[in-house]
């Protein structure tokens, strides 16, 4: 039996069905008005039938599932992440949160000791390294769903959490929205995004992935598996050099600067390269886009402003929106 609240969940197939704790068995959620089951495999309710856009992530969060946990570095690094972002409380027992995109759990790993009643959604198969990763949690929920249509009744949480995401969705704005309308009146929305701007257009991603999104996922990786390693020490020496703008010279991603080990770094490379190439949208957005998502959306309190991963962005939800 779910510990989760039924009471929030919403049928993705007719949009205001019901659940109750008599329908939730081990192998399906049903919905009491129009019928439709969900199938629960592995601990995780599953409301969509395939990846669909997400297949690249799937295939990358299950062969690097423990690549970028706090617990496997040994390193605070996705902890500073997280609540640099947010400026959320360590502490959010007693409060509903939504992590939307949360591919391994490396931010699921984060929000779980704070408390909270986390309800964890990704698209792709990567919900299964997640759950692999943090089911030990017993406030931690894990879903199989689209950021579009996310099975969960509007203003149901306290807080929500889209980090690294919402620019590989085919309408970020549409994204933006679906999340916006999850979150209660007082409620806090968190995002990031990369950035539009002439520097991070200048960047070898958009020079190749016209090639490398066409490319299946196990194709385009083992082509990066084999070379990114040999180009480490190069993006290093040239970094140590130059600084970032060396670093871009060549057309992998590495973080010995950061302090990772030599195969700890071997492996964010091959990664991250990947992550860089393979997924089939990336969309960067601007300052003024964003801050405009959340004005229109009925948000104040807004801060946005540029971050680790381009563009990160707040803000507190204060009025009923239709």
């Amino acid at each position: 039996m779910l510990t989760l609240d039924l009471s929030i969940l919403r049928c993705a197939n007719c949009g205001t069905g019901r659940f109750t704790g008599a329908t939730c068995s081990e192998m399906r959620l049903t919905c009491q008005d129009c019928g439709h089951a969900y199938p629960l495999h592995g601990g995780i309710v599953r409301t969509v039938p395939s990846a669909h856009y997400a297949g690249s992530f799937g295939y990358q969060w299950n062969k690097h599932r423990r690549t970028q946990l706090d617990s496997y570095t040994g390193l605070t690094l996705t902890r500073d992440r997280f609540f640099t972002a947010t400026r959320w409380p360590h502490e959010l027992k007693g409060l509903r949160v939504l992590e939307a995109g949360s591919g391994a759990g490396r931010f699921t790993e984060i929000l779980g000791p704070t408390g909270g009643d986390i309800y964890t959604v990704d698209l792709s198969p990567a919900i299964e390294a997640n759950y692999t990763n943090n089911s030990h949690r017993e406030n931690v929920h894990f879903f199989q769903s689209d950021i579009y249509d996310l099975p969960f009744s509007d203003k149901a949480f306290d807080c929500a959490v889209c980090l690294g995401v919402i620019q590989h969705t085919p309408d970020p704005a549409k994204a933006f929205k679906s999340l916006a309308r999850h979150v209660k009146p007082g409620g806090s929305l968190v995002i990031d995004c990369y950035a539009k701007n002439l520097r991070s257009m200048l960047s070898w991603k958009y020079v190749l992935r016209p090639i490398t999104r066409r490319m299946g996922s196990t194709t385009l990786y083992s082509i990066i598996e084999r070379v990114a390693p040999t180009l480490v020490p190069v993006s290093a020496w040239l970094r140590k050099r130059l600084g970032p703008a060396g670093a871009r010279i060549i057309p992998i991603l590495q973080y010995e600067h950061w302090g990772l080990p030599s195969e700890l770094n071997r492996q964010w490379a091959i990664l991250d390269t990947f992550d860089m190439y393979s997924p089939r949208y990336d969309q960067p957005q601007t300052l003024t886009t964003i801050r405009e998502w959340y004005r229109d959306s009925g948000f104040v309190d807004i801060d946005v402003r540029y971050g680790l991963n381009g563009i990160v962005a707040s803000g507190r939800r204060s009025r009923d929106r239709s």
